[in-house]
């Protein structure tokens, strides 16, 4: 069994992440082949603090339970999907923290990335692959790109409230872009169970 990770890296209390990482799902669900299962990982559900763990993440030695929880949920996978918006010019700090957590965990999986802001969060993504080249992710160059404007319906809601995050209505387009990033990361989580099995019998 193939398991990939789709992770919501905001936590605001109204963000848009967790709608598009529904989406990512239910799609990723449909067309995934057999041996393939995707999961829904919300930074929200784990109340991670800021990093606070004595050790260097690349010891593997945790010692809070959160700590101990989030790193046997990342080891479980794979593969990652991060859905992720652009905090000035960055990666949201939640995300981050939560990727700081971890270092052993991380190694030797696939990741991709679905971004979405008001310039489609690509800066953000641009610093993802810097991070992702660090912990030895194998990150596709496939990726969805949304834009707070035309990915998403405000009819009926207040555009004047600062918190308004519309309803989800991602251009056709991006229907195609998902399912090749998907299959990316599929394919090369595959990949890299082999190299993982190699190294681990070297």
């Amino acid at each position: 069994m193939t398991r990939i990770a789709i992770i919501v890296g905001s936590t605001r209390v109204h963000r848009r992440g967790r709608m598009v990482a529904d989406w990512v799902y239910e799609h990723g669900r449909a067309k995934a082949p057999d041996g393939v299962h995707f999961d829904i990982v919300d930074l929200v559900d784990f109340a991670l603090p800021v990093l606070d763990e004595p050790a260097p993440a690349a010891w593997g030695v945790y010692e809070h339970s959160y700590s101990r929880q989030w790193a046997e949920t990342i080891d479980s996978y794979d593969g990652y999907v991060f859905v992720l918006s652009e905090y000035n010019h960055g990666v949201p700090g939640p995300l981050k923290n939560a990727i700081d957590y971890l270092y052993n965990e991380w190694i030797n999986k696939s990741a991709g990335f679905v971004s979405y802001g008001m310039q489609g969060g690509v800066r953000a993504v641009e610093q993802m692959r810097m991070i992702a080249a660090e912990l030895g992710l194998a990150d596709v160059g496939e990726q969805v790109v949304l834009s707070t404007s035309t990915d998403f319906d405000y009819t009926g809601w207040d555009e004047s409230d600062p918190a308004t995050t519309g309803a989800f209505a991602p251009a056709q387009r991006q229907l195609a872009d998902l399912t090749a990033t998907l299959h990316a990361v599929v394919t090369w989580a595959e990949a890299m169970i082999t190299v993982r099995q190699k190294l681990l019998a070297a």
